[in-house]
């Protein structure tokens, strides 16, 4: 049997991954192109590389459609509504670290908690008739996150570009976003809410319960022995 392993098909977090495997003696690589979406894995054998994008990752672990993922955690939590039943989290990787944040203007000077947004959007609905707008992309988490802070009268608006320019654009009045540095908000004029982040999220190696690991316990072996974690087929069925 082989394992299929997916990580992402582009850009910085493909290229920390490959680096991530390599520290521990397994290569990773294309079969081809750079338009092609297979590869391959040296070190291990019966093992296959799946290049997807980050996002497609937790769908294909749910899915069982293949065994082993690298997607950011915030994605598997916000794309999965229960997803410790989907997968099993192996191992923080130490990159891609980003928080999942609320921001508001800086010019509202009375805001700095959720308790003061809480108030600034009872007196929003009082003062407009209609709920304050908060622009994201990751409904489930932020939904989560202010109900268990008792913040009732906001709506989320859809958000899949690019989230802070949703205040100066007039179609929202918080946003909800990952960022690493902050500096993209301050540019936009926005502040961070207090308080610790919603999710703060790095990459993270998943394992999917829905794939079959039958005939798999060769490979899984010299796998855990050679990334340093636990992985066996009794633990993700």
């Amino acid at each position: 049997m082989t394992i299929k392993l997916g990580v992402p098909s582009k850009g910085r977090l493909m290229e920390q991954t490959f680096e991530w495997f390599a520290d521990r003696g397994l290569t990773l690589s294309r079969s081809g192109s750079a338009r092609e979406y297979a590869g391959v894995v040296e070190g291990v054998d019966g093992v296959e590389l799946v290049l997807l994008s980050a996002s497609e990752i937790p769908r294909e672990l749910a899915a069982g459609r293949i065994h082993l993922g690298v997607t950011g955690s915030d994605l598997v939590r916000e794309t999965l509504p229960d997803w410790r039943a989907s997968v099993v989290e192996v191992a923080q990787m130490g990159f891609g670290h980003a928080d999942l944040i609320l921001a508001v203007p800086v010019t509202w000077v009375d805001v700095d908690t959720l308790d003061d947004l809480d108030a600034a959007a009872a007196a929003f609905r009082a003062r407009h008739g209609f709920r304050l707008r908060i622009a994201t992309k990751y409904h489930r988490l932020v939904r989560d996150h202010l109900r268990a802070h008792g913040v009732a009268d906001y709506q989320l608006v859809d958000s899949q570009g690019a989230t802070e320019g949703t205040i100066r654009n007039l179609t929202a009045e918080a946003v909800a976003d990952i960022t690493s540095t902050g500096e993209t908000l301050r540019a936009n004029h926005l502040k961070i809410l207090q308080g610790p982040p919603i999710h703060s999220s790095q990459a993270t190696l998943f394992a999917a319960k829905a794939a079959s690991w039958r005939g798999s316990e060769d490979a899984l072996g010299l796998l855990s022995a050679r990334l340093g974690v636990i992985l066996s087929s009794e633990a993700f069925a």
